[in-house]
């Protein structure tokens, strides 16, 4: 059904995304697309799909892909159809069934006389009934523009499906629906996806990286154990050679000091018996050089043992167990932090909520908020957070430090650079090299420290916003995340999690990636 060969991509400004990519796809195979951030995901998929061309190799499918993109700005000014690519199907339809019978309108409807039919059955399926195929893109939401294309599968009926990130804007009742159409589906599937329940419906992980694509035979649970098996041998490999490398620095000392204790008591002797000054310099000098050429074959020796043991270091995941340095001596467990009873908000004269909320948020609970998309969980995040008033109802809210982190982690300042951005965090008087070593902490090495914020990934705006709080120094009383992992890889949702996971205060999250809540140790639900 498809396969690369050798397949190679460079950006326009020269510089080598991949290399060396292998892959075959099968009839009714179903493979996730995984790896870090920047190491060409997406960009592979538009290859596959015919929209970029490989710098070189080869790429033969047998099949046109259908391709959902992770973004769908580029078709707002589209009708539904449109996107869709059926406008012209339909409009033919329409016209033969009003008696307008031309070899055009046949031509343009080429035999597909149950296109209205699937259409119908499409959208029902997606919870999409009430959309109208002639209503602009961009009046709907993330999640229904999401449902649209999903939509288009079962439209066009193509034997090969390309998924970027398709779960991002879907709410719950619609990724339900997503996994069970992954399940059922007779297509084949390549899925770039960081959401651990999808990942666990596919039956094969291929891992996109430096060394190129490798194919693991089984589910992500079977990937990440494999992974953790590798990095247990890695790091008993580095031990290994931290071993060797200390044995080898060790015998170096040793065999110098030996070698100047032999060339001392042979200085002794010569001038004991009286050697001419002439001699004495010719002996001085083969000694110098027979310990020159002692050092420098211990020096090769070292110098080879520490370029294996960095190839090995650079071998290691980035999550090097980054964890938020908080002072949280001033959080109180228990602490009464917010409480409502009877509220409720209205937009126009409409109510939000059918029943009025009463809750209680105490300091250190960490809380699920979960909802369809447009029941109000925002609105009950900024209510909780002070920034809006209730329609009815009573609040309290106890007086206290709050952090807000949407998807997108706008606190970052686009405008500033990454050095910049930690500084404005700086209020307990941290040096310059201080803030550069917890910059380094985050994996921000001396070449990202000049980086203006709006050329930053999901990944790196979400590790220097750790940053940033860390060099805050202070624990917020609050944490809140809004869909913390829409942008993020896996590598970098684990650092968020490590991270969180030392923050002893209060967490409110909302997130319809069933892992996350879980790894963070959610152990209460507010439903809205």
């Amino acid at each position: 059904m498809l396969f690369l060969q050798n397949l190679s991509y460079i950006h326009p400004n020269k510089e080598l995304l991949f290399e060396g990519i292998y892959l075959t796809v099968n009839s009714r195979d179903k493979i996730a697309l995984i790896g870090n951030n920047g190491t060409g995901k997406s960009t592979l998929l538009k290859i596959i799909a015919g929209e970029l061309p490989p710098h070189d190799g080869q790429l033969i499918p047998d099949t046109v892909p259908y391709y959902i993109p992770q973004l769908f700005g580029q078709f707002n000014h589209l009708t539904v159809a449109q996107a869709l690519r059926i406008d012209c199907k339909l409009q033919a339809l329409k016209e033969i069934l009003a008696g307008h019978v031309t070899e055009h309108y046949l031509n343009l409807l080429n035999d597909d006389w149950t296109i209205e039919e699937r259409c119908q059955e499409a959208l029902q399926y997606w919870q999409l009934n009430d959309l109208d195929l002639s209503q602009p893109m961009s009046t709907l939401s993330g999640g229904q523009k999401t449902k649209v294309f999903l939509a288009g599968i079962h439209i066009h009926q193509p034997q090969l499906v390309l998924l970027d990130e398709p779960s991002n804007h879907l709410d719950t009742a619609g990724r339900a629906l997503l996994y069970e159409f992954i399940a059922t589906t007779s297509c084949a599937l390549i899925v770039v996806s960081h959401d651990r329940k999808l990942l666990n419906g596919l039956s094969a992980i291929a891992e996109l990286s430096k060394h190129g694509l490798t194919l693991y035979g089984g589910n992500y649970d079977f990937y990440a154990a494999q992974k953790a098996i590798a990095n247990n041998a890695l790091a008993q490999d580095i031990q290994s050679k931290e071993k060797a490398l200390r044995k080898a620095k060790e015998k170096e000392r040793e065999t110098m000091e030996r070698q100047q204790k032999l060339d001392a008591r042979g200085k002794r002797k010569q001038e004991k018996a009286g050697v001419a000054r002439i001699m004495m310099n010719t002996l001085r000098n083969s000694a110098e050089n027979s310990t020159a050429k002692i050092k420098g074959a211990h020096g090769e020796k070292i110098n080879w043992i520490s370029d294996e043991l960095q190839a090995l270091r650079n071998d290691l995941p980035d999550i090097d167990k980054m964890q938020l340095g908080f002072d949280n001596t001033a959080l109180h467990a228990g602490k009464m932090l917010f409480s409502a009873r009877d509220i409720n908000h209205e937009y126009g004269k409409q109510r939000l909520w059918q029943e009025n909320l009463t809750l209680q948020i105490n300091s250190g609970e960490r809380i699920a908020i979960k909802g369809l998309n447009g029941s109000g969980k925002t609105t009950l995040i900024r209510i909780i957070l002070g920034e809006l008033e209730p329609t009815t109802g009573t609040v309290f809210r106890a007086a206290n430090k709050n952090v807000y982190i949407d998807q997108d982690y706008s606190l970052i300042n686009n405008q500033q650079t990454v050095y910049e951005q930690a500084q404005q965090y700086n209020k307990t008087g941290l040096q310059e090299h201080e803030i550069k070593i917890r910059l380094n902490r985050f994996l921000f090495t001396k070449d990202d420290w000049d980086k203006v914020g709006n050329t930053l990934s999901g990944g790196e705006r979400m590790r220097l916003l750790l940053c940033c709080l860390t060099i805050g120094n202070q624990a917020p009383d609050i944490i809140v995340l809004d869909e913390p992992t829409n942008n993020l890889d896996i590598q970098n949702i684990e650092i968020l999690t490590v991270a969180i996971n030392s923050y002893k205060g209060t967490l409110l999250t909302v997130s319809h990636d069933e892992h996350f809540p879980e790894q963070v140790n959610v152990k209460r639900t507010i439903n809205v």
